[in-house]
């Protein structure tokens, strides 16, 4: 992720753009870019959203590489290692939600009957810097 992020920087400094860009714009950019993967998927039922992505292969994976693509130059524009901050939240989740008991309840959306330890290790966190 390192070697993109960088790549990316240089990509940007290259045209001048490494300044020119502000979040708000990239956020909304990013915005757009989920609109357009809903789009393939909206209003289509659970059981056939796999078989739209599917024969739309090419639009769908235009998205991944797009949004990484602006993800990652948020993190140049606010100087985060996108790498590590990934690392940061893998770790955090597998706390809040361990494989064995989200195999059972399925999702970590409490509204939707699921589970998240979220509040458990944020005071545990409290704990610990107090």
């Amino acid at each position: 992720m390192k070697r993109f992020q960088e790549k990316i920087r240089k990509f940007d400094e290259a045209r001048g753009w490494e300044r020119d860009w502000n979040i708000k714009d990239l956020c909304l950019n990013l915005n757009e870019e989920i609109g357009e993967l809903w789009n393939l998927i909206k209003w289509v039922n659970d059981e056939k959203q796999k078989d739209v992505i599917a024969k739309n292969k090419e639009e769908a994976n235009n998205f991944i590489g797009d949004s990484l693509f602006i993800i990652l130059k948020i993190a140049n524009q606010i100087g985060a290692d996108a790498e590590k901050e990934l690392e940061k939240v893998l770790n955090e989740y597998e706390k809040r939600m361990p494989a064995e008991k989200m195999k059972k309840v399925k999702t970590a959306n409490k509204l939707a009957g699921g589970w998240d330890n979220k509040e458990v290790n944020i005071e545990k966190e409290k704990t610990k810097v107090n």
